[in-house]
């Protein structure tokens, strides 16, 4: 099985999921939307392979908001290359910016969270069996917002964490952190956000640490449940 995963810039590592997806025998294979010498000018021209190139597709994080198509006018084809998948069957999952882009795909749309949401939370889940409560490590400035018929199975306070659309997954957290994730954000403009929020970075890569033994276990069912139960429910038909 061929899993692609798509990932907008270069400081965006597979980390927990791109351990899982291996360790469950899936062959992965990377697309790297932006190069690292267009980081500050990603306004990239892209081609997004077919839809039946894969058996499943797993969309990352970026730096930017999936709104802001003046910057990133490549997002208008990547969530349509979503909206492909989605409309043959292809498994999906998105992660934060990934999952504002399904959310966008399946017709939602992505707003400004009232605050950021940065560390590691805890999730109240209507599914436990797919989304357990946690704690997952969050990073986002927006947020999405599904439409009425699209269930959300997780949320905080703040945002809507996941949802389910038939064979696809959008998560706001991020599962796939670890300590070396997050010095690759913090190496690309991630300090400084921090510093302008008040939070230590440190802090924040010694609680990862910490929370490393359970958070690889929960990224591994997460990727186990996604390809045994989410992979495997009826198709959905998109609605123009």
């Amino acid at each position: 099985m061929r899993v692609l995963f798509v990932k907008q810039d270069h400081s965006s590592p597979g980390g927990l999921i791109g351990d899982a997806f291996a360790a469950s025998g899936w062959d992965v294979s990377e697309l790297q939307v932006v190069p690292k010498s267009r980081y500050h000018s990603p306004d990239v021209a892209v081609t997004f392979p077919s839809a039946s190139e894969y058996d499943a597709v797993a969309f990352f994080g970026a730096a930017w908001s999936v709104s802001d198509t003046a910057t990133i006018p490549w997002v208008t084809d990547e969530i349509a290359y979503a909206r492909a998948l989605i409309a043959l069957g292809v498994p999906t999952l998105g992660i934060c910016f990934g999952g504002q882009l399904l959310a966008a795909a399946v017709g939602g749309r992505v707003e400004r969270a009232p605050i950021p949401e940065i560390g590691w939370v805890s999730l109240a889940s209507d599914e436990p069996a797919l989304i357990d409560a946690g704690p997952w490590c969050s990073w986002h400035f927006d947020r999405f917002i599904v439409p009425a018929h699209v269930p959300v199975v997780a949320r905080t306070a703040l945002a809507s964490q996941a949802f389910v659309y038939g064979r696809t997954l959008g998560l706001q957290f991020h599962p796939e952190v670890t300590d070396a994730v997050l010095e690759a954000w913090l190496g690309s403009g991630g300090t400084a956000q921090l510093a302008e929020l008040g939070v230590d970075p440190q802090a924040l890569i010694e609680q990862s640490r910490t929370l490393a033994d359970e958070a690889a276990a929960r990224a591994h069912g997460l990727v186990r449940r996604f390809v045994l139960d989410v992979a495997r429910r009826p198709e959905t038909v998109l609605t123009p």
